[in-house]
Formats: C-alpha cells, structure tokens, sequence
C-alpha cells in the first residue's frame, strides 16, 4: 500500500512540474509586435530598441509611408507619428511605453489601440538628455475618439 501512495505521489507531482513548466513557458513567451517606420528613421530604431529591453519580440518593416498601415489599423491621422506598431489585433501608433502595451494587450479593451501624437522630448526613443516634456498616452476607439490612458511628465499642483 505504501508503495502504491508513493507512485501516486510521484505521478501527481510530475503532472504538477509539468502544468508548471507549461504556464511558466506561456507567461515567460514575449510579445510579439511588428513596426512599420521609416528606414531612415533614428528615434523609430530608439523605440524598437525600448520594446526590445522590455521583452517584447519585435519585427521591424521599413516601408516608405507608415500613413498607410495606419490607416489599415485605423488610427487617424490626427495621432499620426512616425511609426506604427501592430500587436494583437492593436495599432500601437508613436513612442507608446512598453509597459502601456502590455496593459493595453493584458486587459484587451474594446478600442482600435494607442497612440502617442507628435513626437514628445522624453518619450521611448525621443529622450534628449533630461528633458522631459509632458505627454499622454491616447486611448483610440473605433468611432476616432480618444481617451488618455496614461500620463507622463505631469507636474502635480
């Protein structure tokens, strides 16, 4: 009887180790996005690289105008910036912060994506020594409206 508690035992924690290893595989995948920028493009390859630290699997298009995919992915042109991102089913427009995509894929809103317009001095990419301007980060919804998902650089009151 012994015996047969011990086997049992042993089956049920490799079954355990293994549903481990397979939820720590799934949680430990990077995200995988595709940004469409301009090959000319130095802060676009500053953003690439932000992603990059931050886990995120990154393929880099080059194309001539990234209006194009923006449109696809439907972000108006009035939160245009210099690249686009695409991740799960998202458009990720300008210098969004990796930790701002990964909330936005983790809750998974009713939205088109994010964006960041302009190109803001301190932003992923944009940083310029100190500088530090503020900026928000912009909810897109399908009808083109926006709301600001985060904020950065704000001085409180």
């Amino acid at each position: 009887m012994q015996r047969r508690r011990f086997l049992r035992a042993l089956a049920l924690g490799a079954t355990a180790a293994a549903s481990l290893r397979a939820a720590t595989s799934v949680a430990a995948a990077p995200l995988a996005i595709t940004v469409y920028k301009s090959p000319q493009c130095g802060c676009c390859e500053g953003w690439v690289e932000h992603l990059r630290t931050n886990g995120f699997a990154v393929t880099v298009r080059n194309v001539d105008d990234t209006g194009v995919y923006r449109a696809r992915f439907g972000i108006p042109e009035r939160f245009g910036s210099c690249h686009t991102g695409h991740i799960a089913g998202y458009a990720i427009e300008g210098h969004v912060p990796a930790a701002d995509v990964k909330r936005l894929v983790a809750a998974r809103p009713k939205a088109v994506g994010l964006a960041v317009p302009a190109m803001p001095v301190g932003s992923p990419g944009m940083e310029q020594g100190s500088r530090k301007d503020p900026f928000d980060v912009l909810l897109i919804r399908a009808d083109g409206g926006a709301s600001v998902f985060a904020s950065y650089n704000r001085r409180s009151a």
